[in-house]
């Protein structure tokens, strides 16, 4: 897969430096990159003195409730017009849900900030580099361009993103660049621990209840691929809305025999929910690409058409190919 990149620096600068309304967005079903890249941008153009508002579909997650001014994300757009709309950590314009499509309706210019090598080029100007290891390195870079001081409010979010899209800096794109971008939002106030703590090593109750439905299917395939799946009813047993795995496909793939982990999660419209994971060495983004997804090469995603066994039948086996294909790497 090619990579991107398509950093216009001036032009984004100058786009904003003109606007006064903003409206940021990122992808449904937002992890900590997706937040902290929202909030990041956020925070640093609150501190430009413009006039900003956020959303996400079903708003923030409570374990990213530590964000400063994580109390700002709507569920929800439903009036509203801008200057100015920044999508953030989405690859297409489908990721940005129901909050990206009202905000894009009612923006005059949309900015496209993102990592992925799958991004489509949506919007009008692109601050897209695959080469980051995350959407948070991609805001750091433009607010350094800008001169914008940091502080706390905004290094903090930045951090969680480069913290979490990195597992704890251990993923094969980490590079010193990548340290020396956490220790300067360090030095301008955000906690590594506080962000291994809260984004990383915090689990809920209901992550315990769930996972012990999802482990009861766990199967172990040629070429050391684990699946395990999800359904609404499992969910529903839990008091869960919607089949989330809650971070199991992570632990899933820490399992010695492993190369690649695999959750099918169940939900609503006859669709699959596919979340991969894979060892260094191994290459799921292919995957998640075909099936017309996208992600990293060690973390990626699908949703798919279909029943819970016509999709595992469909899947399995390329992800058996991706593992046969690769070899593992350490260091």
């Amino acid at each position: 897969m090619a990579m991107i990149k398509r950093t216009e620096w001036a032009d984004a600068t100058a786009l904003i430096q003109s606007a006064q309304k903003i409206v940021v967005v990122t992808h449904v079903s937002p992890d900590g990159d997706a937040f902290g890249s929202m909030l990041g941008l956020v925070n640093g153009l609150l501190s430009l003195d413009k006039q900003v508002d956020c959303a996400v579909d079903d708003g923030v997650d409570d374990y990213m409730a530590f964000l400063p001014n994580s109390t700002l994300i709507q569920k929800k757009l439903t009036t509203g017009e801008w200057d100015v709309m920044i999508s953030t950590d989405a690859s297409d314009e489908q990721r940005t849900g129901e909050c990206g499509a009202y905000a894009r309706a009612h923006s005059q210019k949309v900015i496209n900030i993102d990592h992925h090598a799958t991004n489509t080029m949506f919007g009008d100007v692109y601050l897209v580099d695959s080469t980051a290891v995350s959407a948070t390195e991609v805001v750091f870079r433009w607010f350094e361009t800008m001169n914008l001081p940091l502080d706390k409010t905004i290094a903090l979010p930045l951090l969680t993103g480069l913290v979490t899209d990195t597992m704890g800096f251990r993923t094969s794109n980490v590079t010193t660049d990548t340290l020396t971008t956490a220790q300067k939002l360090m030095n301008a106030g955000a906690s590594l621990a506080e962000v291994t703590a809260r984004a990383l090593d915090t689990r809920s109750f209901d992550s315990l209840m769930i996972w012990r439905y999802a482990l009861a299917t766990a199967e172990l395939h040629e070429g050391g691929v684990l699946s395990a799946e999800l359904t609404l009813v499992d969910a529903q047993q839990v008091g869960m809305t919607e089949a989330n795995d809650l971070g199991l496909v992570g632990f899933l793939v820490k399992v010695d025999e492993a190369m690649i982990a695999v959750v099918f999660k169940e939900v609503d419209g006859g669709k699959i929910n596919v979340s991969m994971r894979a060892k260094q060495g191994f290459n799921v983004s292919q995957v998640a690409f075909a099936l017309g997804g996208g992600g990293h090469v060690q973390a990626a995603g699908a949703t798919v058409d279909g029943l819970m066994d016509d999709v595992k039948a469909r899947v399995i086996p390329m992800l058996i190919d991706a593992a046969k294909a690769g070899t593992l790497t350490i260091g």
